[in-house]
């Protein structure tokens, strides 16, 4: 079967907003999407892959497919390469559009599939699509997702996912930095990586651990939510957003204590050792807005926790998760398949599988062809 690539430029709902830094991206006011398909005819099916805002063009998934004869299409966001001003509200839209498109063009059926911090967001994008009742993101404004384009997909793959963004982070973020200043100021009760704490780490020390990661959660939300009040008007208009910078966001203690949510993992992190990657300023939520806070990382405000959005879904939902995931773990998809109402769905562990299955051959194997068999069958 010969598999052809296209690039497909689709319109989006709204007008791109100074959250995008890309002049060229908000002039042009498009989605870029990659679609692998057989050469020979397009397949009455196409599994959409998306995430918040990882490049998703060439994902690893997309060609595979093809060969087994479902069309597959890697989409990007507004927010592509830069989750820095993210709002997930304007990610569902996105979805929308590219959802949208795909029908116009004649396709019976569409798998959405999250992959990653992907899964929370098609978790939402499905209910909203079902029964849309957002009328802006956390810190108000737009998008009003009762008033988008939100076509319905047929069927939700969750694949090597966590639940969503806010409650993630929240699961990683560090509660031993005392001040949000100065990431080395640290409480010694609360620090994850003092040899005197472990691992392994003691059912106490994980109950205050775990309180006070929620506690830091909630200081950095009302710290948000105070600021904007405060923020100027100007002759020109008013200061509705600041950037600011959150440190420490990988300090999950599953990272160190392999006894916790057991599985095939090694005692690290998808950016390396854990102390480091906590403190990298290329990992999780290190730099954002404040409002992009609010709709991305808030555990109290976020609308993208992917089992509460999961609660009144009504159609087929397959959870795939990778056994040796040193990121999102077996608690993670069996939150996502417990909270399904119905019972057409499946959890599959790829056994051995690793976060993006890269020098994986036999587990990517195994993996897209679970997906096409999937899908046929819907």
């Amino acid at each position: 079967m010969a598999v052809i690539r296209q690039l497909l430029a689709v319109p989006m709902q709204t007008g791109a907003t100074s959250d995008i830094q890309s002049g060229i991206a908000r002039k042009a006011g498009v989605l870029w999407c990659t679609r692998h398909r057989d050469e020979s005819a397009r397949s009455r099916s196409v599994m959409v892959f998306v995430h918040p805002s990882s490049n998703f063009m060439a994902h690893y998934a997309l060609e595979p497919l093809a060969r087994l004869g479902i069309d597959a299409v890697g989409m990007t966001t507004r927010y592509l390469g830069n989750e820095s001003a993210l709002q997930l509200e304007n990610c569902v839209v996105d979805i929308g559009s590219v959802l949208h498109h795909l029908r116009e063009e004649g396709y019976e059926q569409i798998v959405l599939a999250g992959n990653s911090g992907g899964g929370g967001v098609v978790a939402l994008y499905q209910d909203q699509a079902r029964t849309p009742t957002i009328t802006s993101p956390p810190a108000g404004g737009a998008p009003d997702l009762t008033q988008a384009v939100l076509p319905a997909a047929d069927a939700l793959v969750m694949l090597m996912a966590h639940p969503g963004r806010s409650s993630v982070l929240t699961e990683k973020i560090d509660p031993a930095i005392i001040d949000e200043a100065d990431p080395f100021r640290r409480d010694p009760e609360l620090d994850l990586f003092h040899p005197d704490n472990g691992p392994p780490y003691a059912k106490e020390f994980l109950e205050r651990y775990w309180a006070a990661q929620v506690a830091r959660n909630r200081r950095i939300t009302a710290w948000t939510q105070e600021r904007l009040a405060e923020l100027p008007e100007l002759s020109d208009g008013r200061v509705d957003d600041l950037p600011f910078v959150v440190h420490g966001t990988m300090a999950d203690p599953r990272n160190l204590d392999l006894s916790l949510d057991p599985s095939d993992r090694k005692a690290t992190t998808q950016w390396g050792p854990p102390y480091r990657a906590n403190l990298s300023p290329a990992t999780l939520a290190h730099f954002t807005t404040l409002r992009s806070w609010q709709s991305q990382w808030s555990y109290d405000l976020s609308n993208g926790h992917g089992p509460t959005r999961l609660r009144e879904v009504d159609v087929p939902v397959h959870v795939v998760y990778g056994t040796a995931d040193p990121g999102c773990y077996p608690g993670h998809a069996r939150s996502l398949y417990d909270a399904v109402p119905h019972d057409r769905k499946l959890l599959t562990p790829v056994v051995g599988g690793g976060h993006y299955l890269y020098g994986q051959p036999e587990q990517l194997d195994f993996t897209v062809r679970l997906l096409a068999d999937w899908t046929r069958s819907l």
